[in-house]
């Protein structure tokens, strides 16, 4: 076996990961979404970050574990969750 080959064989969607890998995103985040039961399906029915308060930014910011959230601003929640 090829030592690459162990871990590519662990990545549910090869095609998602190869193009999240194309996009800048680490092994390790790109095999995270790839692995995810609806990879490559479309999102449903959440709220979008603009609709949510700024406590319920925080709070989810919180879980995810972003490093000072407390001193950022609504819009700087909102893209740290997205780009975390």
């Amino acid at each position: 076996m090829m030592p690459g080959k162990a871990f590519s064989s662990r990545i549910k969607n090869e095609d998602q990961y190869e193009a999240l890998r194309d996009k800048g995103y680490s092994k390790e985040k790109a095999a995270r979404i790839a692995n995810t039961p609806d990879s490559g399906k479309k999102g449903g029915s959440s709220q979008k970050y603009e609709e949510w308060t700024k406590q319920q930014l925080y709070s989810k910011a919180k879980e995810v574990g972003i490093d000072g959230r407390s001193k950022m601003s609504k819009s700087e929640l909102i893209h740290a969750l997205r780009n975390n």
